[in-house]
């Protein structure tokens, strides 16, 4: 019986991630309940179909999800598991599964109550797979499922599936990314994980090619200008605050202090990026206009959620830059997802299509 989702997500934020969830599946005539403890970085959403699970994996895009960080489809907790014998219950609940995997990660929390719990992960990963393997469930390098052991103590878990082509390719859906040493500030991490988030990787040197122009909003002092400078851009970057000197000393930056909420560039740029302390309808509000006004082709941009009803907020956004967009007769795309190194955010990518 297939009707447990799991998903996980950035801590403190399940209850935004229960309540995208439980839209999503609605919308494709889902029904369910949520069950979300605070701080705990996971959402269980029981559906009333016995197959519910698998059907959303089937109808739902992954990438589509903004909350989530990674989900499975599987069963009932695994509770009380004998220590002695851990691996012969999850060996059973992997073969009720009733498909064959490609990989398999064992994995938990990203809490800091949940670091040990990792250290026993990683341990009972080299049984898991050999117990996988004499029971001629794994296949690797086979386009089949991946299979998600989602440990909540050493001795209770869930076990699921996520099809490799709708599902995050990294391990507990976080991409590790090193902080480089001369980037001005941690801030630059945020834009690099977006680009992996995303735009494929096929796809970098057209889309972040040297020798385009872009434009970085909020710059000081300089994280996500960085980025851009790296890829061989060249960048205005507005703010009134100081840029690093650094970073001002290879000539591909100019710094112009003026407000980043009056500021139009003389001519169409490649791209545009925020990551300005701001609300975030007014900077939903300002992105879409240089969007619709053709100021640039495509933006990369934080909108800072309120700490009280941020679901209701971010809906709010959307509608602005949708209802903007369409008012201009453009045609668009547009993501949004909270990234790991994210905090009381979410990041969106628009790009205008026409």
């Amino acid at each position: 019986m297939l009707n447990t989702i799991l998903l996980y997500c950035r801590p403190g934020f399940e209850s935004e991630c229960a309540q995208e969830i439980q839209a999503r599946c609605a919308e494709i005539g889902l029904f369910g309940y949520a069950k979300t403890q605070p701080q705990s970085a996971y959402v269980v959403f029981q559906t009333q179909d016995e197959d519910g699970a698998a059907q959303a994996m089937r109808q739902l895009d992954f990438d589509s999800l903004i909350f989530a960080r990674q989900w499975l489809a599987g069963g009932e907790l695994l509770a009380d598991l004998d220590p002695t014998d851990r691996l012969g219950p999850i060996l059973e609940a992997a073969r009720a599964l009733d498909t064959r995997f490609s990989e398999v990660q064992v994995e938990a929390a990203d809490t800091n109550a949940a670091k040990e719990l990792l250290v026993f992960c990683k341990k009972f990963t080299s049984p898991l797979v050999a117990g996988l393997k004499r029971a001629d469930l794994l296949k690797p390098k086979a386009p089949l499922p991946r299979l998600h052991v989602f440990f909540l103590t050493s001795t209770s878990c869930y076990v699921g599936y996520a099809r490799s082509d709708n599902s995050s390719p990294w391990f507990m859906g976080i991409p590790r990314l090193r902080f480089p040493k001369d980037a001005p500030s941690r801030s630059t991490l945020k834009l690099e994980e977006a680009w992996h988030q995303f735009i494929p990787a096929a796809d970098w040197d057209e889309l972040l090619a040297g020798g385009m122009k872009a434009v970085d909003l909020g710059a000081a002092p300089g994280g996500w200008t960085w980025q851009l400078v790296k890829r061989s851009m060249f960048v205005t970057a507005i703010d009134n605050g100081p840029m690093d000197k650094g970073l001002m000393d290879g000539g591909q930056v100019e710094h112009l202090r003026v407000d980043g909420f009056k500021y139009k560039p003389p001519k169409r740029v490649d791209w545009v990026v925020c990551d300005m302390v701001e609300q975030p309808a007014r900077i939903a509000e300002l992105i879409t206009r240089w969007v619709a006004h053709r100021y640039a082709t495509r933006a990369i941009f934080n909108l800072k959620l309120p700490m009280k009803k941020r679901w209701a907020e971010l809906e709010r956004c959307r509608e602005l830059i949708e209802d903007g967009l369409v008012e201009a007769g453009a045609k668009y795309r547009l993501r949004i997802k909270q990234l790991y190194h994210d905090r009381e955010e979410v990041t969106c990518y628009l790009v205008r299509l026409d």
